[in-house]
């Protein structure tokens, strides 16, 4: 989430005018996150979250991220729900692009999560992949492994400018991700972008999963190694390290929904080590690449070069869970 598009109370008041959702009271520009712009807003029938759709999100791909909400949100699973227009749609223009209004979720990230936090993030990622195990809907995902050499090309000239030894580490393990990524594992939609910010706790209770624009087809347990990365390592970017025991929780509670093959837990390895690349890389070319008169944090990249120094000392994935 980020304000790249700057939108004033004229703009939201025509905008709501086309949806059933009341008279506009408050709005307020979120600048969380990195992706798309977001504005809560508040009108005289509740509260809302609008989203704007920018960079990465392609219009093709709107309907899918409708869909899995609305039967997320139908299976009791704590997403938001997406709201209709009028004309009965989901998606609506502002400002020349695309836009949706979902519902707001109760609740707010935690900066620091605890092991409980994690075990309880592990049982909804696990329902997630039970609930979308029977949708038609697929897509693929645009920043798997076949992605990432595209991706460094882009700044492969302009890596040293955050860290000397950046290019050759990158190379490195991209040449054993790709020599080394799984491919006859199971498989369905996943969220593939559970961090903090996108998880909601309210009185110690998981209130909500929020921002399911990069949901697509992918391996299940990619999606763990995601979460590994994102939640179970803490500390400052110089002294990182790797919390077992909030990862053995998130195992826990995944596994206490869905159990894990030995397939799965053998590819762990090397997904966390993609997973750690995959966010790398697309930090790096955030960094290189910041949107002139954007409201938005860039995240430092160094953080998922740390983390991808640990996967490589890992030896199987018992080292993540004993």
């Amino acid at each position: 989430m980020a304000i790249y598009t700057k939108l004033s109370e004229n703009n939201l008041k025509e905008f709501f005018l086309k949806y059933n959702l009341g008279k506009l009271l408050n709005y307020k520009g979120i600048q969380e996150g990195i992706e798309n712009t977001n504005y809560f807003i508040q009108t005289d029938k509740g509260k809302f979250i609008l989203t704007v759709y920018e960079k990465r999100v392609e219009e093709k791909d709107l309907p899918f991220f409708m869909g899995l909400m609305k039967n997320l949100f139908d299976a009791n699973f704590p997403s938001p729900e997406p709201i209709i227009n009028k004309n009965g749609n989901y998606v609506t223009e502002i400002s020349g692009k695309k836009a949706a209004v979902v519902s707001f979720l109760d609740g707010s990230a935690k900066k620091n999560l605890n092991p409980n936090d994690c075990h309880k993030i592990g049982i909804q990622a696990a329902k997630l992949h039970l609930i979308t195990k029977n949708l038609t809907g697929k897509r693929e995902n645009k920043l798997s492994v076949n992605s990432w050499r595209k991706i460094y090309k882009k700044v492969q000239k302009n890596c040293s400018r955050i860290h000397l030894n950046l290019t050759k580490t990158i190379e490195k393990n991209l040449d054993e991700i790709e020599n080394n990524w799984p491919k006859n594992i199971p498989s369905g939609i996943i969220h593939a972008d559970l961090f903090p910010d996108n998880i909601f706790f309210k009185d110690d209770k998981l209130t909500g999963i929020i921002d399911f624009y990069f949901s697509c087809y992918d391996f299940y347990v990619f999606e763990i190694a995601i979460c590994l990365n994102a939640l179970c390592f803490e500390g400052q970017k110089e002294n990182l390290s790797f919390n077992v025991t909030k990862a053995k929780k998130f195992i826990d509670g995944y596994s206490s929904i869905k159990k894990l093959t030995e397939e799965e837990k053998k590819s762990l390895k090397i997904l966390c080590q993609g997973a750690a690349m995959r966010f790398l890389l697309t930090r790096v070319f955030d960094y290189l690449n910041l949107t002139e008169g954007a409201l938005v944090k860039i995240k430092d990249p160094i953080e998922y070069l740390k983390r991808l120094e640990f996967h490589n000392s890992v030896k199987d994935y018992k080292d993540y869970f004993f």
